[in-house]
């Protein structure tokens, strides 16, 4: 088998994100042929290799499980111990499967969560140059007025970085409609308050091309095939017919979206 990088092998293993499988190394967590190694890049065999995570072997990989949950208010995306109401556990699954959300929703938000234990495509979800929209429906305060509108297509300061969503339109007269692509933390509800707009309930209804749909609150279905494959947009090509990332484009003022009550 060809060689890949000890995050990689971790993540694929179902033990965490590509991200929490490399701090796992950092910590120092992880050992390789009985040597601890704190360097994510290193490569490995993981059919030759004794590969050991917190002490404890990997073994072969278990079945992949891609799961889409209406995650409902109150519940925490975290697989610590100490959360009383955790999505995680919405779900069963066998034996020896270790599921994880796939980036977070706070514990006031609702809406489509997926699971896996994946981590590799946890991974590529999260990892903002997949390009993948999330897609949220807000309820605020007060009637959504022009000016609010444009002040949230022009975006706010987020964990020390400038955002913007990637669209925004207004559903009905308190409801709005919020496309982003960033997944920063928390960071519809930052754009809404920038904008003096008060949250009453925020939902996610969309996360690429995979709509939560008719899935009651608090259940959940397994993902097909087709919605995995599709959940990753496709790369552009250039003109010399290499593989490149769509680009980012701006939401000009003037494209702002109003729509009458209804």
């Amino acid at each position: 088998m060809t060689k890949q990088r000890l995050s990689k092998v971790i993540a694929m293993a179902g033990i965490a994100s590509r991200r929490a499988a490399e701090q796992l190394i950092f910590d120092g967590a992880a050992t390789v042929n009985g040597k601890k190694e704190i360097v994510p890049q290193t490569m490995v065999d993981p059919l030759v290799d004794i590969i050991e995570v917190g002490g404890k072997r990997l073994t072969s990989q278990p079945k992949k499980v891609y799961y889409a949950l209406n995650k409902p208010v109150g519940y925490h995306c975290t697989n610590a111990a100490e959360f009383r109401y955790r999505a995680i556990d919405l779900i069963k699954v066998s034996p020896g499967i270790r599921l994880f959300t796939v980036g977070r929703l706070d514990k006031d938000t609702s809406g489509l969560l997926i699971l896996t234990n994946d981590g590799h495509f946890a991974n590529r979800v999260m990892h903002p140059s997949g390009g993948i929209k999330k897609e949220y429906i807000a309820k605020v305060d007060q009637e959504v007025t022009h000016d609010h509108l444009v002040t949230l297509s022009e975006g706010c300061v987020v964990e020390g970085a400038h955002v913007r969503p990637q669209r925004v339109s207004k559903i009905r007269r308190s409801t709005l409609r919020i496309v982003v692509q960033e997944g920063r933390r928390h960071e519809v509800r930052e754009m809404l308050a920038a904008a003096g707009l008060n949250v009453i309930e925020l939902k996610r209804v969309k996360v690429g091309d995979l709509a939560l749909g008719t899935i009651p609150v608090g259940e959940f279905r397994t993902l097909t095939a087709t919605e995995i494959a599709r959940m990753f947009p496709p790369q552009e090509e250039d003109s010399e017919g290499s593989s490149r990332k769509p680009r980012r484009k701006m939401l000009p003022r003037s494209q702002v979206k109003k729509r009458s009550d209804g």
